[in-house]
């Protein structure tokens, strides 16, 4: 396969640079996807660039967030329609008196409800929009506190869609011991999570100040602008609608049996978010809270709620794609090999795996390439294996809280109310912070 060397990096600049420049996401992928195309071969950018739409959609992962996305969407619809999402409001309401309280009990939330990130970054930012919106806080900041409890706690809890996926990966490179219990040891070493995780409170409470984009949009919040410009209230808005208030138990039951059923069938969440939205249907026909034809009405504008977010995820594979016809992966990797020693290796794999989890958008993909250089590697050097196996997951967790066009930032975005620009830019010196504190730990544990 012929390799590009160090320009494989360029369609990602382009991208980088494109997104920060238009605030554009879908636009500056698919020109990023088209910069590739035309360094592989100009003359091929159509049948090329179809041939990988068609790889793309294709992709039995892509298809399963397509639908796991969309059904998740018509749930959260149906929810907030028959008042389920603002009787829980209300419920938690009197008991929330002030704008930390909002912050920390959303932030309790996220670690809570461990079983998914998309599971997680749905449903808490929906359920918590109206509590927030009392006291004035932006959408960013919502989302950043949502975005922060998604893939960071994901990846701490042995029971959970990330450690399954990581655990099996660890089977397949015939690792020492059992995949799981090896992914168990390792959780100590996740650094990063356990970071990103301890700096969402301390944000809530003030400590640390609101940085940047942040500090803009807080201050346009509590001019009453909570959501930023260009965002449009759509099906999954929470509107007051007045009159009887139905029971909490509507939107209880639902989301009780999304973690029940997602957790049954092996953290499967579409298993879950199916049998979750048969059960509204069933609480909405038994208490007749919709006509048949809303009822599916809603559920459709709230599949319809998630096209943008699904488009960036496409565009995101997309440009995966190229990228691995490009050698992105196997440059980076080979660039920074002779800089591996036992004390550096974890450092080394967390900044290098951070930085292509993010410049690519797949936090699990590139990790089945990686694993079979970095563990070999690690074993003939005699490193700490659990060290090195929590640098390249907390990498793989960075790459989803921080790439702009990440499934999980793109989901707490939309669910929050803010687009995944405003959303990435205004959470990223929060992410940055975690990082370097993950990567300095990294360095000492390394040595010790």
């Amino acid at each position: 396969m012929e390799t590009f060397g160090a320009w494989s990096l360029l369609p990602t600049l382009v991208v980088l640079g494109m997104a920060i420049i238009t605030r554009r996401t879908i636009e500056s992928l698919m020109a990023g996807a088209l910069v590739g195309l035309l360094m592989i071969d100009p003359s091929t950018v159509v049948t090329q660039g179809s041939d990988i739409l068609l790889t793309v959609l294709g992709n039995d992962t892509v298809t399963w967030i397509i639908l796991v996305c969309g059904l998740f969407g018509s749930l959260i619809a149906l929810l907030v329609k028959t008042g389920g999402v603002l009787s829980f409001g209300d419920a938690v309401t009197r008991r929330i008196h002030s704008r930390r309280q909002s912050l920390l009990a959303t932030w309790m939330l996220g670690l809570v409800i461990f079983v998914d990130d998309y599971l997680n970054a749905l449903t808490i930012s929906a359920s918590m929009k109206k509590i927030t919106d009392r006291f004035k806080v932006s959408r960013e900041k919502l989302a950043y506190i949502v975005d922060s409890t998604a893939a960071p706690i994901c990846i701490l809890v042995p029971f959970s869609t990330w450690a399954v996926f990581f655990a099996g990966l660890l089977e397949e490179n015939d690792v020492a011991g059992n995949g799981m219990g090896l992914y168990i040891e390792a959780i100590p070493y996740m650094f990063y999570a356990w970071v990103a995780a301890a700096v969402v409170p301390l944000v809530a409470l003030g400590w640390i100040p609101n940085l940047g984009p942040m500090k803009a949009a807080e201050a346009r919040a509590a001019a009453g602008q909570l959501m930023p410009d260009g965002v449009d209230d759509n099906a999954l808005e929470v509107e007051d609608t007045g009159g009887k208030r139905p029971h909490l138990l509507n939107f209880l039951l639902p989301i009780a049996t999304l973690i029940f059923f997602t957790w049954y069938f092996e953290i499967d969440i579409l298993r879950g978010v199916i049998v979750a939205l048969a059960v509204t249907l069933v609480l909405i026909a038994s208490q007749k809270l919709l006509s048949f034809h809303d009822t599916f009405d809603t559920a459709l504008d709230g599949f319809k709620a998630m096209i943008m977010p699904l488009g960036t995820l496409v565009a995101g594979f997309t440009l995966k794609e190229v990228n691995d016809v490009l050698g992105l992966t196997d440059y980076v990797i080979a660039t920074v090999q002779p800089l591996m020693s036992p004390g550096m290796l974890p450092a080394v794999v967390f900044v290098t795996m951070a930085f292509l989890a993010f410049a690519t958008g797949s936090f699990w993909g590139i990790f089945a390439v990686a694993m079979p250089i970095v563990l070999p590697l690690a074993a003939s050097m005699d490193s700490h294996m659990p060290l090195v196996i929590g640098a390249l997951i907390s990498a793989s967790a960075f790459g989803s809280h921080a790439c702009f066009y990440g499934d999980s930032t793109v989901l707490s975005a939309q669910g929050s109310g803010c687009t995944p620009m405003a959303h990435a830019l205004t959470q990223l010196p929060y992410v940055l912070i975690a990082a370097v504190i993950a990567a300095a730990i990294f360095l000492m544990v390394g040595h010790l």
